[in-house]
């Protein structure tokens, strides 16, 4: 479940961001065309002073450290991508889950019920009870974007139903048995049925949330969340039937 968090905000993140401004820039480029060129020409010419305006670049005699170098590099790293919205709450809070459980010596001071910071366990475990309503309603809000809009053709929503509940359960299955083939995946059913069963849930809302930040592709992604969501209450049925069928 982390390095799923972590995956959808970073790379699914970027591919979203990417779509995005494609859109921005084609909505621009439509925009200029509707203006006749009369509108779009300046109204006083200015005189070139680029000459005039250049200041002379002065560089230190002295080398620059390698310290100095990588902090530039991460300098500009952030600068050109939104740090801030990559590692969103959900990205840092399994970071911080993920390291507690591996380093024992901060596990032991904050889980257990003689561990003297218990207190930060509980806070987080009764915050954490509040996910589930708070993403129900965002589904509930996706959903109902989806039944007033329509920017998605019929073929489209069928198609990614059919890859979401045939095509992607299928190859699930081929995945988790050759895994267990080469002994990279136990014997347990039960965990065999869990691996199964990632294969045939409906599409996470994190993708709808992002859509939601950039403020493009929310009409189509809540008319696919709307169709995948409805198509879900039966297919999983049938796919957990058959696992059982399948592992037993």
């Amino acid at each position: 479940m982390a390095v799923g968090a972590v995956y959808i905000w970073t790379y699914v993140y970027f591919i979203m961001r990417i779509y995005a401004e494609k859109n921005t820039e084609t909505n621009d480029e439509t925009e200029a065309q509707t203006f006749p060129e009369s509108c779009t020409e300046s109204l006083l010419h200015s005189k070139d002073h680029s000459d005039e305006d250049e200041v002379p670049i002065t560089t230190s005699a002295g080398k620059i450290s390698f310290m100095e170098r990588a902090f530039q590099q991460i300098k500009d790293f952030a600068g050109k991508n939104n740090l801030k919205m990559v590692f969103a709450p959900s990205t840092i809070g399994a970071i911080v889950g993920f390291t507690i459980g591996i380093v024992s010596p901060i596990r032991k001071l904050m889980i257990g019920s003689d561990a003297p910071l218990r207190v930060i366990d509980s806070s987080a475990s009764l915050l954490g009870e509040a996910l589930i309503p708070a993403m129900t309603l965002i589904v509930g809000a996706n959903l109902l974007k989806g039944l007033r809009r329509s920017g998605v053709s019929v073929g489209v929503i069928i198609g990614i139903i059919a890859v979401r509940y045939i095509l992607m359960p299928l190859s699930g299955i081929g995945v988790v048995k050759l895994a267990h083939h080469f002994g990279m995946v136990g014997s347990d059913s039960l965990y065999q049925f869990v691996l199964l069963l990632q294969y045939a849930l409906p599409p996470a809302m994190t993708v709808g949330i992002i859509a939601q930040l950039f403020e493009a592709g929310e009409s189509e992604c809540s008319v696919i969340m709307l169709w995948t969501y409805v198509v879900a209450a039966f297919a999983l049925t049938l796919w957990s039937t058959f696992y059982m069928w399948l592992l037993g």
